[in-house]
């Protein structure tokens, strides 16, 4: 039992220290985000990308060593969680105190990692409603009223308040 807790624990502990690199990575992606550079920013996700799939892999590993503990304390598999075991190991303090540390460090980074992605959610929001707007502003130069510029045949001239020209100039 105490070699199965001790690689939960190296487990945890990896996972804790993926879940810290994400955490890095999130909170390099609110300035990059606040400058609009979608190049850096795809760079950033790809990197999440990766991390995220050793998070799973380390997830697996995690879930089996759960499980072949829950077969030696005879508990279903299903219903053991990580508070339970930590409860369960009033015999074993030394271990119990590991498990808690780890399981509280996860916990602290998860909760940050949250925050972050929470505010990177806001100022994507904020980002996407500004180019929406833009494109709104653009559409309505497009279909700006004729002026009031007549021929001396009492026809209006066709010209339209606010376009210069006829189309959209990307490098502005």
């Amino acid at each position: 039992m105490a070699s199965l807790l001790e690689n939960l624990i190296d487990v945890l502990d990896s996972e804790n220290a993926h879940y810290e690199k994400l955490v890095t990575l999130a909170e390099s992606k609110t300035p990059v985000i606040v400058a609009g550079d979608i190049e850096n920013l795809g760079k950033i996700m790809d990197e999440e990308q990766e991390i995220v799939g050793r998070i799973q892999g380390m997830e697996k590993k995690r879930d089996k060593f759960l499980a072949d503990i829950a077969n030696v304390v005879n508990r279903d598999v299903k219903t053991l969680k990580l508070i339970d075991l930590i409860q369960m190991l009033e015999s074993m303090p030394d271990q119990k105190q590991k498990l808690e540390d780890v399981q509280q460090r996860l916990r602290k980074t998860i909760d940050k990692l949250k925050e972050t992605n929470g505010k990177n959610q806001l100022l994507l929001s904020e980002r996407l409603d500004m180019v929406s707007f833009n494109l709104n502003m653009i559409r309505a130069m497009k279909s700006a009223p004729q002026t009031a510029n007549y021929s001396k045949d009492a026809y209006t001239n066709g010209q339209s308040l606010g376009i210069l020209h006829g189309g959209f100039d990307a490098k502005q």
